[in-house]
């Protein structure tokens, strides 16, 4: 069904309609067959979590700042922007051609809406923490405050102005990620839960959604109306999920497939020889880890989780499974932030003998030992990367007294498991840099944090985070209290960091504008394809 699909899909856009005749080859619609490792949840930009709705969402929504192909800041729906002399308020400047793809105009109420709504504990945003650097946001959210307290207010139609409690260095990057997109009030109102149905959706990006198969494809087509279409050089855009990395790179072969945003990593050796450059693999900004139930019995007990922790050997998950596309991780902040130096697990620099000696003496303190295990579950989103690390990690721990059993889903199952508090002992996760600040890693942590899947919940660590968002005005300050709070984070294995991420991608020849860049952001309005 799929590959029939994608054919008729292809043949389709190549002789295209137009006004009741087929179009030359000359003009025929430029199709980007988008590969993507999972499916997304949904295109609401205030429900969404993962990086596979981040691509999408990027294509079809524009914030007041946007990131170019280079990961860069760019203006987006605000032509313009200043700040107060204090670093508190933000003034942007709505640009006049900015409108949604029914013809109505972008306005700064649209995005007090928008942000109201992500506040609105109705809404259940998984990132509604994300904007508590503004005024009364967190109260909104945690019902406190009323919607209009908050501090984001339309001056008039074409200007919005923004109250922060402190200085935010990282506040007009953030302002890129998709939970600050603003969505059409109208629409809402008008179809309910519906609205973000194809045909039905109405954004502000350069593409707008058409269709959406489940588990087959997401079909996206360019925006006449955005401000910037002539510069778009990519008509359709199909993402296409394709959990099995196997899988996708023989699709990838067969000319399916585009582009892919991974790689099945036992086989990297073999891919590089048969593609060359088209391997794409960097360090960025990210951190692979496992999320531990922390108020959970037995894994309430530190000295247990940090046995856990201290036990698995991360220099053979690099080097062996994941063929040294990643790397050792001991902190929760991977290296790469200049200026902030992160806190380290402190058994970083022992040997693995000696980790697993200590771990071993600990697990047989509690009285686990091999004879009498400690039943331990690990649930994992479908890939091979994910599974062979499991299974990695179930083979380590087991001479030390722990009996691992894996569980494996579907990786939009995995994330609504625990986006919904749901049981379960130790799951994979990994974060991706929303911004290029330690706050995007540690605040993940944070007791109200939707992301906190460990339920971690620490006083201190909370007082150091607080501390540091009222220090902004004083960048060497404000890292110091973040590294506090790291460490504190760290020492209570509040989560177990494994490993820093690389970016593996499969790109084709064809395109251009795919560019390497940290956040590994790829917005196809700077993409073009050759045929």
């Amino acid at each position: 069904m799929i590959h029939t699909l994608l054919r008729s899909t292809i043949f389709a856009t190549s002789l295209v309609l137009a006004g009741g005749a087929l179009m030359s080859p000359a003009f025929a619609e430029v199709v980007y067959n988008r590969g993507s490792a999972a499916e997304p949840e949904t295109v609401d930009p205030h429900k969404t979590s993962t990086v596979y709705e981040a691509h999408v969402l990027r294509d079809l929504f524009e914030g007041l700042v946007m990131q170019d192909a280079k990961a860069g800041l760019i203006p987006g729906a605000a032509e313009s922007w200043t700040i107060s002399d204090d670093g508190k308020t933000y003034t942007f400047k709505l640009r006049a051609d900015a409108v949604w793809s029914d013809g109505s105009p972008v306005t700064a109420d649209d995005f007090v809406y928008s942000f109201r709504r992500l506040e609105d504990p109705a809404t259940g945003a998984e990132y509604a923490s994300m904007l508590y650097p503004i005024v009364n946001a967190e109260e909104v959210n945690t019902s406190k405050a009323k919607p209009e307290e908050m501090g984001v207010k339309a001056v008039d139609p074409h200007t919005l102005e923004i109250t922060l409690k402190a200085p935010t260095p990282y506040f007009l990057e953030m302002l890129t990620h998709q939970a600050a997109y603003p969505v059409n009030k109208a629409s809402i109102d008008k179809d309910g839960a519906d609205w973000i149905k194809p045909g039905k959706l109405v954004s502000n990006g350069a593409f707008t959604l058409t269709e959406w198969v489940p588990n087959d494809h997401l079909k996206m087509v360019k925006n006449p109306k955005f401000h910037d279409a002539a510069n778009v050089k990519i008509d359709v855009i199909n993402f296409i999920p394709t959990e099995d990395r196997s899988s996708a790179m023989k699709r990838y072969e067969a000319g399916e497939l585009d582009s892919y945003d991974d790689l099945p990593t036992e086989q990297l050796a073999d891919l590089k020889a048969k593609f060359g450059d088209q391997i794409r693999v960097a360090p960025y900004l990210g951190t692979y880890y496992y999320a531990i139930k922390t108020d959970k019995a037995p894994w309430d007990n530190v000295e247990l989780r940090n046995a856990i922790s201290e036990a698995i050997d991360r220099d053979f998950l690099a080097e062996k499974v994941w063929n040294n596309s990643m790397f050792p991780g001991y902190s929760m902040v991977p290296p790469g932030i200049e200026g902030y130096k992160s806190a380290m697990a402190k058994f970083a620099d022992k040997s693995q003998i000696d980790r697993e000696d200590e771990a071993k003496a600990v697990l047989e303190k509690l009285g686990y030992t091999p004879e009498k295990p400690l039943k331990m579950e690990i649930r994992y989103n479908t890939s091979e990367n994910h599974k062979n690390t499991a299974v990695a990690i179930q083979e380590q721990l087991k001479p030390l007294g722990i009996e691992v059993t894996l569980l494996n889903t579907d990786t939009k199952t995995h994330y609504a498991h625990l986006e919904q508090k749901g049981d379960f002992d130790v799951a994979r996760a990994g974060w991706i840099a929303d911004y290029q600040d330690p706050e995007t890693f540690l605040g993940i942590s944070r007791k109200a944090s939707g992301n906190n899947y460990s339920n971690y919940d620490s006083p201190k660590f909370e007082e150091l985070m607080d501390k540091a968002a009222a220090a902004g005005g004083n960048p060497e300050e404000r890292f110091k209290l973040l590294g506090e709070a790291e460490r504190v984070l760290i020492d209570d294995v509040g989560q177990i960091p494994l490993l820093y991420y690389s970016f593996h991608n499969i790109v084709s020849p064809k395109l251009t504008g795919f560019d390497d860049n940290v956040m590994d952001v790829h917005p196809t309005r700077f993409i073009s394809k050759a045929e």
